[in-house]
């Protein structure tokens, strides 16, 4: 694009000369003129190629950028969902060795062994459990499953945990699902 507009230009300031080549004073002007242009053509030319350049590299650094933080992206879910599958892992050795006793007593106690490094686990994982009876109703992290009426308990105070519910930091995993009292 550069070389055709180079062109044209010598083209018109030859066209120049040669219409009048009788004017040698005018000559001269118009020879310095088409230097002149050349001159500044050739900068911007060269101004040109190294806006280009920075701009393409820009370009494939950019690409590149994007490229790596999705691949980053995915290794961070996968990571977080094998170490979330790792910690449960025990709890599962937990449950088959209880399962192996023919005892009441000795599946009891293996399935409290079993209920305490499941709780360690969450606790590890930042989950906490809520809804305890006599705690106060929150409709936001609640599900109220039945109405009763209590004396011995006040207005909107749960009677009864069908299912605990699960929080990590703020957001709730699930809902606890209860029974609400007066």
């Amino acid at each position: 694009m550069s070389e055709e507009i180079k062109n044209e230009a010598t083209e018109a300031a030859e066209e120049k000369v040669k219409k009048k080549p009788a004017e040698k004073k005018e000559d001269k002007k118009l020879k310095n003129e088409l230097e002149k242009a050349q001159k500044s053509l050739e900068e911007k030319t060269k101004e040109f190629d190294e806006l280009n350049d920075r701009y393409m590299r820009m370009i494939a650094e950019y690409d590149n950028y994007r490229k790596r933080t999705a691949k980053e992206k995915e290794s961070i879910y996968t990571d977080a969902y094998f170490d979330a599958l790792s910690s449960i892992l025990p709890i599962i050795d937990n449950v088959e060795r209880a399962a192996a006793y023919k005892e009441s007593d000795k599946v009891a106690e293996g399935i409290g062994l079993i209920l305490k490094s499941f709780n360690e686990v969450l606790e590890k994982m930042s989950v906490t459990s809520y809804g305890e009876p006599g705690d106060a109703f929150d409709p936001n992290i609640h599900d109220a499953m039945m109405h009763v009426e209590r004396e011995d308990l006040g207005e909107n105070v749960i009677a009864d945990v069908f299912q605990k519910g699960y929080k990590k930091d703020d957001r709730v995993l699930r809902h606890a699902m209860v029974t609400v009292a007066n």
